[in-house]
């Protein structure tokens, strides 16, 4: 595809890019062909840029019509003559970096109707403080006492509540809301999203639920993204706590006083219950559920689905219900399979 047509082209020969994300060009006389677009590698024909990361698409750089392609050293022999191998130990992380360069209005959400400033149609308190540069957008309505950091963007209908700090360069989506909370800089919260608002915490007995006033904080440290949909309760009696480079997916439910370390991943309908601790760089997959009051340790990685009730070592790979090791959960599994094969076997007897 030669152009997105919701994100316009910032136009960049190879070697402009080869350049800029520190990959290796191997013919110098390609450098100045200019990229016109990006598409997957089985996709791509003249003036795209694409990568080869994982072996399973190597089959297709004998037939892609790309112009440049991203590639580790092991494939950039198999890039034919005549197009650009940009050599890379991280193709698909340079290809990011290259496609932050042809498209930087698609790195994070943009001003829907073009107004800077402070819209005449928004509200933001007298007690409210705004650094240079900063856009908040029509709908939006700005608490006081709320500080926000120059370049940073308040898009449409978002509500900021009293006394929330907002550090430079983050966006707060459409129809976000943030309360109780201080974020950091270049954090970006998407539409829907809703920071700071009460975690679920009642005294229960036979008599009623007696709710539990919730006065903790949330903080969100630089660099974090939280996708559309997502919530994030503040803390009890305690804050919840989001570390720097920490990636959240969209509908991610995190309880409070959940503290999460710094460069973790949290994938699509996940759920972190109260008071759980994930250190830092944990993997999440999609579907799980980290139960609360428990720890999880350093780079640990846990599979789609998984459900977990106890602490859980650095570095283990975990998977199913409930969690065990990622080796015993397929040795379990296979064991299974070949019973219910005996079993069908006996029964055609």
């Amino acid at each position: 595809m030669n152009e997105y047509g919701f994100f316009p082209l910032t136009s960049a020969t190879i070697a402009e890019i080869a350049g800029k994300t520190g990959a290796r060009l191997d013919d110098d006389t390609l450098g100045a062909s200019e990229i016109t677009g990006a598409a997957p590698v089985e996709d791509a024909v003249a003036g795209n840029l694409t990568f080869v990361d994982n072996p399973k698409y190597a089959r297709f750089l004998d037939t892609t019509g790309a112009s440049a392609i991203f590639v580790s050293e092991k494939f950039a022999d198999r890039v034919p003559a005549g197009k650009a191998a940009l050599v890379h130990k991280e193709p698909y992380r340079a290809y990011a970096k290259a496609i932050a360069l042809l498209y930087p209005s698609a790195a994070r959400p943009e001003p829907l109707t073009g107004e800077t400033g402070v819209s005449d149609r928004a509200i933001v308190h007298q007690d409210a403080t705004l650094e240079e540069n900063v856009i908040v957008e029509a709908g939006a309505v700005i608490g006081p006492d709320v500080s926000i950091g120059r370049n940073s963007l308040i898009l449409a209908n978002a509500v900021i509540g009293k006394g929330v700090q907002i550090g430079r360069n983050s966006v707060v989506g459409p129809c976000a809301s943030v309360s109780h909370a201080y974020l950091g800089d270049s954090v970006i919260i998407h539409a829907g999203v809703r920071i700071g608002q009460d975690g679920f915490g009642f005294a229960m007995g036979a008599g009623g639920h007696d709710k539990v006033p919730q006065i903790g904080r949330v903080i969100i440290q630089d660099k974090v993204e939280i996708g559309a949909n997502s919530t994030v309760d503040r803390g009890s009696n305690r804050d919840t706590v989001i570390g720097e480079g920490t990636k959240i997916d969209n509908l991610v439910q995190i309880g409070h006083n959940v503290v999460i370390g710094r460069h973790c991943v949290i994938v699509g309908l996940a759920g972190v219950a109260g008071s759980a601790t994930l250190e830092d760089y944990v993997v999440v997959a999609g579907q799980v559920g980290i139960g609360g009051h428990t720890r999880v340790g350093m780079g640990a990685q846990i599979g789609g689905g998984t459900g977990t009730h106890t602490d859980i070592e650095a570095g283990a790979k975990m998977m199913g219900y409930p969690a065990m090791p990622m080796k015993e959960w397929v040795r379990m599994n296979m064991l299974l399979r070949k019973m219910l094969k005996k079993g069908d076997e006996k029964k055609d007897v």
